[in-house]
Formats: C-alpha cells, sequence, structure tokens
C-alpha cells in the first residue's frame, strides 16, 4: 500500500477533489424523515456513505455524531467507515484528537493501526498541547502508511486568540504548525501525509500555506466558503487543497441520485480552479 498522500494524490486526480462529510446530527436526520434514534444514524450514515463513497476521493464522518448514541453508535461508525473505504474511497475520520505520551499514543492504535476495527486512511488532530505531543500520531500514521491533518487556520470566531497568537521567536502559533507540517513532508512525493486544517472563510492569511501535505478546507457552502474564496486565499497552492462540506452535500439527501450529484456539481466547480 503506498501512503496516504500518494493515495490522496491519485484518488482526487481520479475523482476530483471534493470531500463531502457525513455530519449525523439530529437536524439532518429529521430532515431526511428519520428519527433522532440510533436506528435513524445507522439508516443516515450508510445511506450517505453508500452514495457519496462511489464518486468521491475522501469521505470525511464526524465521529461525534456516532458517540452520541454510545457503543451502539461507534459500531455503526465502524460499519460507515467500512463502507467508505469499500467504495474505493479514503475514509477521513473527523475526531481532533490531542493528548499526550501513551494517551496519544493509545488514539493513534484506535484510528490508525489496521488492525483496530475504527482504522481509517487519516484523523485530524489538535496541536494545542504543542506539536511535538502528536509525534505518536505521526509515526503511527507512517508506520501503517495513514496520514494526520491538524488544526491550523480554523475559521470559528475562538480560532484567533490561539492560531494567531505569537510565540517567542515572532511567529504565529499557526505558522509554527505549519512549519512543523512542511518538515514532516519534507521531500516526500507526489504528496505529503501530514495535512493542515485550513478554513474557507479565513480571509486573506500572511501564512505559507505550502507545507507539500493535503489542506483540509472545511467551511464551503452554508458557512460561506466558495471556489472564489478558496483561489484567493490558496493561490499557488490550490492543487493541495480538500473542499469540505457535509450540510451542504448531504441537505440534498435522502435521495441517493441527488447526493451524488452534489457532490458531482461540486467536484466540477473546484477542478475548474485547477485549468
Amino acid at each position: 500500500m503506498s501512503s496516504f498522500g500518494a493515495r490522496l494524490r491519485a484518488a482526487m486526480d481520479a475523482r476530483g477533489p471534493f470531500c463531502p462529510g457525513i455530519d449525523p446530527h439530529g437536524a439532518l436526520l429529521v430532515s431526511w424523515g428519520l428519527p433522532d434514534t440510533l436506528d435513524g444514524l445507522r439508516t443516515f450514515a450508510l445511506t450517505a456513505a453508500e452514495a457519496l463513497a462511489p464518486v468521491s476521493a475522501s469521505v470525511k464522518p464526524q465521529s461525534a455524531f456516532f458517540e452520541r448514541f454510545g457503543s451502539a453508535g461507534v459500531a455503526v461508525l465502524e460499519e460507515t467507515i467500512r463502507t467508505i473505504r469499500e467504495a474505493g474511497a479514503l475514509a477521513i475520520l473527523d475526531v481532533k484528537r490531542g493528548d499526550i505520551g501513551s494517551t496519544a499514543q493509545g488514539y493513534a492504535d484506535a484510528y490508525l493501526d489496521p488492525a483496530s476495527p475504527l482504522a481509517v486512511d487519516a484523523i485530524t488532530a489538535s496541536p494545542y498541547l504543542g506539536f511535538g505531543s502528536l509525534a505518536p500520531m505521526l509515526e503511527t500514521a507512517a508506520k501503517h502508511e495513514a496520514g494526520v491533518i491538524v488544526l491550523a487556520l480554523t475559521s470559528n470566531p475562538e480560532g484567533p486568540q490561539f492560531q494567531h497568537a505569537r510565540t517567542a521567536d515572532g511567529r504565529t502559533v499557526a505558522g509554527t504548525v505549519l512549519d512543523a507540517l512542511r518538515e514532516a513532508n519534507a521531500g516526500a512525493t507526489p504528496l505529503g501525509s501530514y495535512g493542515a486544517v485550513v478554513g474557507a472563510t479565513i480571509g486573506e492569511t500572511g501564512e505559507d500555506l505550502g507545507i507539500n501535505g493535503p489542506l483540509l478546507v472545511p467551511g464551503i457552502g452554508a458557512q460561506g466558503g466558495s471556489p472564489e474564496t478558496v483561489r484567493r486565499i490558496f493561490g499557488d497552492v490550490l492543487a493541495n487543497v480538500v473542499p469540505n462540506s457535509a450540510r451542504e452535500i448531504l441537505g440534498a439527501g435522502p435521495d441517493p441520485a441527488a447526493l451524488r450529484a452534489a457532490v458531482q456539481q461540486a467536484n466540477d466547480s473546484f477542478s475548474t480552479l485547477l485549468r
């Protein structure tokens, strides 16, 4: 098996860059005519996975909306992950884990070791205990040719308090995260396996986004991000952008054909950025 970065690049070249999310929160289940129950969760998640994964390079389930149903919800997440990967898409699990030492290693083993029932192609992670705290995740990802996508420049209003703060050497905290990812990806071809989360609505940034790794870009659609804002923010690293939206795509459900059409339209819109 090739590295996560290589697999992602090949999948994006074949299917387009867009990454739909599977976020089964209660309001979406109800909008699909489903009860906000375990049965509703399973119907929603598997319908979405079966429709979206065959036409997407990657799919990003949000773990929290499965975890709220306890162990039975996590079992549905395992089934959803299998469905995504069996359809040829990469599974990027949005868990935003961040801890130190043996606990960080436990998270790495849970999500990045193929022996785990929760194994995915990549996870999201938080660096705010220090980028070095992510070492067990990055090392486990390297061992199993998986990926880690690290929060860097999120677009939530509270983010700048941490992300734009200056360190002793004058860099922003976000800048130190991007620098560490650039170092971790050095020499990787065709794409590194360690990515950054950069929101589609952050506006202008003076940070260097050329990390030789994937740039997972949430905030497309309902949150205000568009192909035009992505072009403005990412400029000459557009080829590494993985645009992501859940509500914008899932709102087309529950009809599988409508879900697929929504992804294909999004892929067309973002693919034109690279032409």
